[in-house]
């Protein structure tokens, strides 16, 4: 399980009945844009939670966690709380996002009213522009491995990228252009990246936060079902 390597623990570790507080640290073979040590990170499959954090913090953190029930700890009005917990140690929550894992049973391709074709590498490094920074990420291009686009004419309305964020993972990212959306092109586009990500040995991920809804429903029109959440803390003058 990739989030044992990110946390430095055992997998079984995420499903058990008590929370389990790690040191963070760096841990070889995280995903690339974990900026590691981060100084404090809760991962939640449903079960416990999983906090990694720096050695400073685990007491105010465990008190937090073990405080309330588990999917409490990321959302308000307890975040408010966990905020004016850390920041006599300058740290406050910063990012909370939704991971989703595809049920194989469930993945197809599925179809829209425009041409679909694969991108590699040497294809689409002119595409790295605000409209496509869910796609493509501009800090890390090293690890894009492949997009697949949607064309009207000669067009580029919509496309989704493959990022190797660690060995046996790709994350999927995916952009439409705001007059083409609601088309189908995202679920064109997302599942037909899934199928070829497996078709590569990869296990294809997601990740939407809460609130973003179209996201969300795209990733579950295309056979992705919530894995686990996080929340992360970062030093308040980290970006």
């Amino acid at each position: 399980m990739q989030s044992a390597t990110d946390c430095g623990c055992s997998p079984s570790d995420f499903f058990g009945r008590e929370n389990v507080f790690v040191e963070s640290c760096v841990t070889a073979g995280a995903r690339a844009y974990l900026k590691q040590p981060l100084a404090c990170n809760l991962v939640f499959y449903g079960h416990n939670i999983v906090a990694c954090v720096r050695s400073d913090l685990r007491a105010v953190v465990a008190e937090y966690c073990n405080g309330r029930v588990a999917y409490q700890c990321f959302e308000t009005p307890a975040l408010h709380e966990l905020d004016r917990a850390l920041a006599p140690f300058g740290v406050r929550s910063k990012y909370m996002a939704e991971y989703f894992l595809p049920d194989p049973a469930r993945i197809e391709e599925l179809a829209c009213g425009y041409l679909v074709r694969p991108l590699f590498p040497g294809d689409f490094q002119s595409l790295y522009l605000p409209c496509w920074s869910n796609a493509l990420c501009a800090d890390r291009p090293e690890r894009d491995m492949l997009c697949m686009g949607a064309y009207d004419g000669e067009t580029l309305v919509g496309l989704a990228g493959a990022s190797a964020d660690c060995e046996s993972m790709w994350q999927i990212g995916v952009d439409v252009l705001p007059e083409y959306r609601r088309r189908g092109i995202a679920s064109a586009l997302t599942s037909r990246l899934t199928k070829e990500i497996f078709a590569r040995g990869k296990i294809p991920f997601y990740c939407a936060a809460w609130s973003n809804l179209r996201s969300v429903n795209n990733a579950i029109k295309c056979g992705f079902y919530p894995a686990w959440a996080e929340l992360t803390c970062l030093e308040t003058e980290k970006k």
